[in-house]
């Protein structure tokens, strides 16, 4: 199924300039940035300055960017707050604060989007972004009548303590020093230590042709350690992460020492590492951010634009096995607090729990408003963008296998030889074909059931539909890692798993 997508950037002094793009033309378009202050204050509270623009506006919006036919229109506005902050060798070495709001209009009429978004938010630009989205999308068919938009309300399942406007500086300078110095005492070969703050909070507010109105703030907090251990004949570079949408009180969860102190661990271990075997062997994965091989080898080939495009590795499979009877995937935007965790997504759709493959079966795909039209599929409040410089596309929330019934040491003890994966780097997949690889991180041998000789220089390479077909054991034992996604787009997720083996795989390695 074709997809005609174009987007669109308001220019100053009515000046425009027309791009040619493959599958269509983008119009490119600025104003000078506003830069501004931001209030927040939860879901029912205020969303920031600028974003108080009344429904009857909105409404006016929307039935003009309707005029030129379609079958859905949406405004989102934005107004986003963040702070940036990172220390290294025991310094502070920068610090940055940024503030942005801008508002972008949709249109969707068939297979066809047009999108266009200003970084002033006023009537007469939001009419300006309207017709271009309108001009670009036009069907030539009579449009919907649009629904006036009236107060929507959501399940809410982000919730905060402490406040982050309530923070002052020194607390988070301070949080990052604790987490320098426990890197630091952790072992004397630990050499240097980075840690990186970051904090932010989103105001939107989302108006569509079917009379929704919602508004929301969602603060995010991410935080993140980097060691380098070093015993003067090797060095090795880890990092350890959290983050979640929540306020300051992540850090009475997760305590800055006890990220430092997980980081400075794997820099250790690794230094002894030798060269990684190569060749077709079992594999156990820990639990935790291991998920991470699993959202991008088959997270993404469940996503329905390419679904609706008529390409993927699961086009057509609904209803069939793809997996073993012990692999069940989710993906759940519901879960409290969770970095991938929204409300609601970027089209106003409730964020909710997702089975999309069932001991075996796949049972569905993540969509937005344009793919679920597309395809004759429920919304499942996939539709994400990075900002309102973008328009919605499905991206994944926290995805994760369901836990099963066996204990992780037993899988460990069971499995002869193989490689033990206890961190995963880098990595890439093609969402089309399924082939993917990514770098071990912090991996093992494994010797008569047990985990011994770390390695460096692992790869894992296979196949989406390959891997699932190959895990055979599934633990109890379900954690989580945060991650940025990218697809075009940047996009906050989790990913998780328990531990598991995979029934061989190809890895790469130098000896």
């Amino acid at each position: 199924m074709k997809n005609n997508n174009y987007s669109a950037r308001l220019m100053p002094r009515r000046k425009f300039l027309e791009l040619g793009l493959k599958g269509g033309v983008a119009i490119a378009v600025t104003p000078p940035l506003l830069s501004h202050m931001m209030s927040c204050s939860g879901p029912s509270g205020p969303v920031g300055p600028g974003l108080d623009m009344d429904k009857a506006t909105l409404d006016r919006v929307i039935a003009r960017a309707l005029r030129h036919g379609g079958d859905f229109a949406d405004v989102y506005l934005e107004d986003r707050n963040s702070r940036q902050i990172i220390m290294e060798e025991s310094r502070l070495e920068s610090g940055l604060y940024g503030i942005s709001q801008g508002a972008g209009v949709r249109v969707i009429a068939g297979d066809k989007t047009g999108y266009a978004y200003t970084e002033e938010i006023t009537e007469e630009n939001l009419m300006r972004a309207a017709d271009i989205a309108s001009y670009v999308a036009r069907s030539g068919s009579k449009s919907i009548a649009p629904v006036n938009i009236a107060q929507t309300s959501r399940e809410t399942f982000n919730t905060v303590q402490t406040p982050l406007e309530d923070i002052v500086d020194s607390q988070r300078i301070d949080i990052m020093e604790r987490a320098n110095q426990a890197a630091l005492d952790y072992d004397s070969r630990i050499r240097m230590a980075k840690i990186d703050y970051y904090d932010q909070v989103r105001s939107r507010v989302i108006a569509t042709s079917e009379g929704v109105y919602l508004r929301d703030s969602l603060p995010l907090l991410f935080f993140i350690v980097e060691t380098m251990g070093d015993d003067g004949t090797s060095r090795h570079m880890s990092r350890e992460r959290i983050s979640e949408h929540s306020g300051f009180e992540l850090f009475d969860k997760s305590s800055p020492e006890d990220v430092a102190r997980s980081a400075a661990r794997e820099s250790i271990a690794m230094l002894d590492a030798e060269d990684a075997p190569a060749g077709m062997m079992d594999v156990v994965m820990e639990n935790g951010w291991g998920g991470v091989l699993i959202h991008e080898a088959v997270g993404h080939p469940l996503e329905a634009d390419n679904i609706a495009r008529g390409i993927g590795a699961f086009t057509g499979k609904v209803g069939e096995k793809v997996a073993t009877d012990v692999f069940t995937m989710v993906d759940d935007g519901s879960i409290p607090n969770y970095r991938g965790t929204i409300d609601f997504d970027d089209e106003g759709t409730q964020a909710r729990r997702n089975v999309l493959i069932d001991k075996g079966v796949l049972k569905g795909y993540m969509t937005d408003v344009l793919s679920a039209n597309q395809l004759n599929l429920e919304r499942t409040g996939n539709g994400r963008r990075e900002s309102f410089r973008n328009y919605p596309i499905p991206r994944m929330t926290n995805t994760f296998i369901e836990p099963g019934d066996s204990a992780p040491e037993d899988i460990l003890a069971d499995t002869g030889s193989g490689l033990y994966v206890q961190s995963l780097s880098g990595g890439s997949v093609n969402s089309v074909t399924g082939m993917f690889n990514f770098t071990c991180r912090e991996a093992y041998l494994i010797e008569n059931g047990r985990k011994t000789t770390p390695v460096k220089g692992a790869t894992l390479i296979g196949s989406c539909l390959g891997v699932i077909s190959s895990i055979d054991a599934v633990g109890n034992d379900l954690d989580f890692g945060p991650g940025i996604c990218g697809k075009g787009q940047m996009a906050e997720v989790t990913a998780g798993q328990p531990s598991l083996r995979i029934r061989g795989i190809n890895v790469g390695g130098s000896r």
